[in-house]
């Protein structure tokens, strides 16, 4: 099966290169240069995933995202963007963006995430979503969600990224400097700031078990603890 790309972006040359560069690694890629127009060739063309711009002439890509999302709650959808403030790139994932790309980035790195957005989509709707078990709950890594007691609530794009690294290392403490660059690939106070507020709303989230706490290790990380009451 050949994987269809839909590629928005405003810049030619960086277009013909990353086209070239995707349709040698056998995708069939299609090409839009503005938003309104991606949002034309998905409606026209569909796509296994989403590659976009964030700055673009006649349409932004966070507004052609929103719009993309009404018609398609499941295709990938990975930015590339220049800007590089926090808040850009939380107003992404709040939308529904999978992951994102700083420019410039290396062709290489661009088809390693293609390649892992496009396994997860292939998991999900087989079912097979990568799980952990976390104390009464479960975590579904590829649905972004989590289970107790027969009921299910999403987590946003960033507490499921924290999350997963948090639950691959129980009882070990993750280094802050490792979340900060797994979410938003930079160490910066300001960052540090929305790590701690994302950890509250996970602490929230699993509320409902008392065995599970997510501990500060402060100058360190964070810690995800089971606790054994029968211990």
């Amino acid at each position: 099966m050949i994987n269809k790309i839909l590629f928005v972006e405003d810049e030619e040359d960086l277009t013909l290169i990353v086209a070239d560069t995707l349709r040698s690694q056998s995708y069939e890629v299609i090409i839009a240069t503005n938003g309104i127009e991606g949002i034309d060739k998905f409606k026209s063309e569909g796509a296994d995933i989403v590659v976009a711009d964030v700055m673009m002439p006649k349409m932004d890509g966070f507004t052609m995202a929103k719009e993309i999302r009404k018609l398609s709650q499941t295709v990938p959808l990975l930015f590339l963007t220049a800007k590089s403030t926090i808040d850009d790139v939380e107003q992404g994932f709040e939308i529904g963006a999978n992951d994102y790309l700083k420019k410039p980035f290396e062709l290489r790195e661009l088809i390693i995430r293609i390649k892992a957005l496009l396994r997860r989509r292939n998991d999900m709707e087989r079912g097979m979503g990568e799980r952990f078990m976390i104390g009464s709950y479960t975590f579904n890594v590829t649905t972004q969600s989590l289970s107790f007691n027969g009921k299910e609530q999403d987590l946003s794009n960033i507490e499921a990224r924290i999350l997963e690294l948090l639950a691959a290392n129980i009882g070990r403490t993750v280094d802050a400097s490792a979340l900060m660059i797994a979410v938003w690939q930079r160490d910066e106070q300001s960052n540090r700031n929305s790590l701690h507020g994302y950890i509250h709303k996970l602490r929230r989230a699993l509320r409902h078990d008392p065995a599970i706490s997510i501990i500060n290790q402060r100058g360190f990380g964070y810690m995800l603890s089971i606790k054994d009451f029968d211990s």
